[in-house]
């Protein structure tokens, strides 16, 4: 592989430096650095990142490559900046074995635009009613850490205990879909004012409250770890901001469209904003990025959830839940958290690199950019600025909220291991 000299790059958003990638891995930065015969990227006024790293991904396949593939899911990932995604279980057949995670695992590794970390299910088909082959899995050449129903909630509470015993063993987490099934039968969107005076179905901010305080305590309990998946409410960031006070091992994610958007959308009856947990109130928003700021919530995650176009083009009740969200992330955290002023570019590296894979125990990635590390980079135009046009899109799906929204900033260039899969802006 050969050399590439990326010059003048604000690394974390600090100060211009210089950095010089020598096959996989990072061999030097600093200034003025010079290598003969090493391709040169101009990257004057943009900002250097480590590889962003998704601990929320639907990749579809194997089942559902109607809607996105391993292969089109981490295309789009790497433009977004992404070099590594957890891809979840939802997938037909459910990813509950060795075998299906192996072959998730397997075609992250032949189609290389990132790395792809599959997450097992917690129980057998997603059912909730006894534990996948949680063992195997992680045995398996996936080497699975995190578990996950994601779509449903494991709501047995002896079920969610023996999970969180089992995954203690090897140092593995629990994500949980927290969302009480009974108290959100028929709903279609948050329980508030907005559902009232539309008259549609609501899911109510205690669904997911409960949920949290139950596991919390569970977790507590066992001595283990537990991840929160897409917190939307203000009243789960306090759960989990008592549940750290205590020591207890969570740690929290929240999606870009739960950073931006409210279910004031949900009067157009567009069903590009439907999605679960579903878009909450201004107040909880703003609850969400206070929270991200200060540490309660870890990571922001994608929750990339891709479907094909007769499933979001329809009315309201019919249409499926879930955005699209891996190429647009980056720039709704930069207009939510960094232009707002909350955090600066090193947060964001943290709150999308390092801490994600620290959650996920992803070798190689969420490392620092310094000498001896991988190169798995992302350079970012942050003075960019310009609407979403899905068409562009290298996921399957189009299935976006922000369609035609201007948005900040834009990923140039993205490198695994000291490979290119984006340049300019395109896929290599």
């Amino acid at each position: 592989m050969s050399k590439i000299l990326i010059r003048g790059a604000k690394v974390l958003g600090g100060e211009p430096q210089d950095v010089l990638i020598d096959g996989a891995v990072i061999a030097e930065v600093g200034a003025g650095l010079v290598a003969e015969g090493a391709e040169v990227v101009d990257a004057a006024g943009k900002v250097l990142l480590p590889g962003l790293v998704d601990l929320h991904t639907h990749l579809r396949e194997p089942g559902r490559e109607d809607s996105e593939t391993v292969l089109t899911g981490t295309r789009a990932a790497a433009s977004g900046g992404y070099t590594a995604v957890f891809a979840m279980a939802n997938t037909f057949p459910v990813a509950d074995t060795a075998g299906v995670v192996e072959q998730v695992w397997r075609l992250g590794r032949e189609h290389g635009y990132c790395d792809v970390q599959p997450i097992g299910a917690v129980t057998v088909g997603l059912e909730g009613r006894k534990l996948a082959e949680l063992g195997a899995m992680h045995e398996s050449a996936a080497g699975v850490t995190v578990f996950s129903d994601d779509g449903k909630c494991v709501d047995d509470a002896v079920i969610m205990r023996r999970a969180l015993e089992y995954v203690k063993a090897f140092d593995g987490v629990v994500a949980q879909h927290a969302q009480e099934p009974r108290l959100t039968e028929g709903a279609q969107m948050n329980e508030g004012v907005v559902s009232a005076e539309l008259g549609l179905g609501g899911w109510p901010a205690v669904a997911e409250e409960s949920i949290i305080a139950r596991d919390v305590l569970l977790a507590e309990h066992v001595g283990s770890r537990v991840h929160i998946c897409h917190l939307s409410t203000a009243g789960s960031v306090e759960i989990v901001r008592w549940a750290k006070s205590r020591g207890i091992r969570v740690t929290a994610e929240v999606t870009p469209h739960h950073l931006l958007l409210t279910d004031e959308l949900v009067r157009t009856y567009n069903p590009v904003f439907k999605v679960n947990p579903p878009l909450r109130t201004e107040r909880d928003v703003l609850a969400l990025r206070e929270a991200l700021a200060d540490g309660t919530i870890d990571i922001v995650a994608t929750d990339h959830a891709p479907h094909p176009h007769e499933d979001k083009d329809c009315e309201w009740a019919a249409a499926a839940m879930g955005m699209v969200g891996l190429e647009t992330a980056l720039s709704v955290v930069q207009e939510t958290m960094v232009d707002t002023g909350l955090f600066g570019w090193a947060d964001v590296a943290d709150r999308m690199s390092f801490a994600p894979a620290r959650i996920g125990r992803a070798a190689g990635h969420g490392r620092p950019v310094s000498a001896g590390e991988p190169a798995n980079l992302t350079l970012v135009d942050t003075a960019y600025r310009g609407p979403v046009d899905p068409a562009g899109f290298a996921s399957r799906s189009r299935n976006t909220p922000y369609e035609g929204r201007e948005l900040p900033g834009r990923v140039t260039h993205t490198w695994l291991r000291g490979k290119a899969t984006l340049v300019d802006g395109k896929l290599t």
